[in-house]
């Protein structure tokens, strides 16, 4: 079976006026539309826009609510953050000053050990000169004894006699003030 499609009106059709203008059912049908208009104004305003209008009203003060507990945290994390701060400021400052007393102890425990250790070398450097200054005096006492006996036995082997005693003190002692400014 072929179909096709036509777009002009089928013959013998309806030739009238558009239906809701015909002036017969004009009247009831704006009656009715009336009465339709009225019904669901009336179920609106009185069952959906209170239950919609409570929703909403419900959902801005689960809003507001939320709102302000967000702002009540945000105000305890912000002076929780202070707090976390200025205790943090404090520690770095009692930090500080102990260093400061640690390090200024130090030194004075180190200027001390040094004075102590400066003193004792002082002592012993003034004890090693005066041993120094008696082992001189020794060595010095026994220079005359040493070049008189080193000059007759220079003598004794250069000439092969030994000479008397007093002659070889006279001669080392001519010499050393001779040495001596």
């Amino acid at each position: 079976m072929a179909t096709s499609a036509h777009t002009e009106a089928p013959a013998g059709g309806h030739k009238g006026a558009f239906p809701p203008f015909e002036r017969e059912t004009f009247a009831s049908q704006l009656v009715w539309f009336a009465i339709c208009f009225i019904a669901l104004y009336l179920l609106m305003s009185k069952l959906a826009l209170p239950r919609i209008g409570g929703i909403l009203a419900q959902r801005r003060a689960s809003i507001d609510e939320d709102l302000g507990a967000a702002r009540q945290l945000q105000e305890n994390s912000d002076a929780e953050l202070m707090a976390y701060e200025k205790a943090l400021a404090d520690a770095r400052t009692r930090a500080q000053t102990i260093a400061n007393e640690t390090r200024d102890k130090l030194n004075a425990e180190a200027d001390q050990a040094r004075k102590r250790l400066e003193a004792e070398l002082n002592a012993k450097l003034h004890e090693a000169e005066q041993q120094i200054a008696a082992t001189k005096q020794a060595a010095l006492a026994n220079v005359r004894g040493i070049a008189i006996e080193a000059t007759a036995a220079i003598v004794d082997r250069l000439i092969g006699v030994q000479p008397a005693l007093p002659v070889v003190e006279a001669a080392v002692d001519k010499v050393r003030a001779a040495v001596k400014p």
